[in-house]
């Protein structure tokens, strides 16, 4: 990366994208709705499942003006998804400011590990026991959604709802390869505690992006 290219990354004019895409919303409170992703390239959370494992080092993703980004997306429709990796490594103002000029509603996919940046809707917090959220993002979610692999994990679903404020939607989802195990545990605890929902990710069993 030169000097001039760190600059623009620092600034968020330029951004490493692994993908940007038009498909279905295929978790939580907006699944199903059309959609546009943009998927950044970098994080070091550090999940063991995670599906995305290709996205963590982030110099093997180009970087990309973040303006033309905006203006590609918004061709598509006016919801976009910015996801990872984890987006909030990187200044979202110029990506974000563009998309509002555009007319976008403007969601975010994030462990909320990393300070806050840009202009943004919908807050999707997604907790990892490795590298906790900072403690502004938790009244900021809209949506919480847990990903359970084993059964500790319940425990810290309810650590992390507790953090959140009431308007924030709960949700708790198998992690995808133990999902014939977990779902199964993961009804009976929602019966149990009905201020959860489920989140299933239909994407996958749709076949689609």
């Amino acid at each position: 990366m030169t000097n001039e290219e760190e600059i623009l990354l620092n600034q968020g004019r330029m951004l490493p994208v692994m993908e940007h895409f038009y498909t279905l919303q295929g978790e939580g409170a907006h699944t199903g709705k059309a959609a546009y992703f943009i998927r950044l390239g970098g994080c070091d959370v550090g999940c063991h499942w995670c599906d995305v494992k290709e996205s963590w080092n982030p110099e093997l993703h180009p970087l990309m003006d973040a303006e033309e980004v905006a203006k590609t997306a918004a061709k598509y429709c006016k919801t976009i998804v910015l996801t990872g990796g984890e987006p909030l490594m990187y200044n979202l103002d110029v990506l974000t400011q563009k998309l509002k000029e555009l007319g976008c509603e403007i969601h975010i996919e994030t462990s909320g590990a990393y300070e806050m940046s840009g202009i943004l809707d919908w807050i999707t917090l997604s907790p990892k026991k490795t590298k906790l959220p900072t403690e502004e993002i938790y009244a900021e979610a809209n949506e919480l959604k847990m990903i359970v692999y084993n059964q500790s994990d319940f425990k810290f679903a309810e650590e992390q709802a507790a953090k959140v404020s009431e308007d924030c939607v709960l949700y708790l989802q198998s992690e995808w390869s133990k999902r014939n195990e977990m779902y199964p545990k993961i009804t009976d605890f929602i019966l149990a505690h009905p201020k959860w929902k489920a989140s299933v990710q239909t994407h996958k069993y749709l076949n689609i992006p």
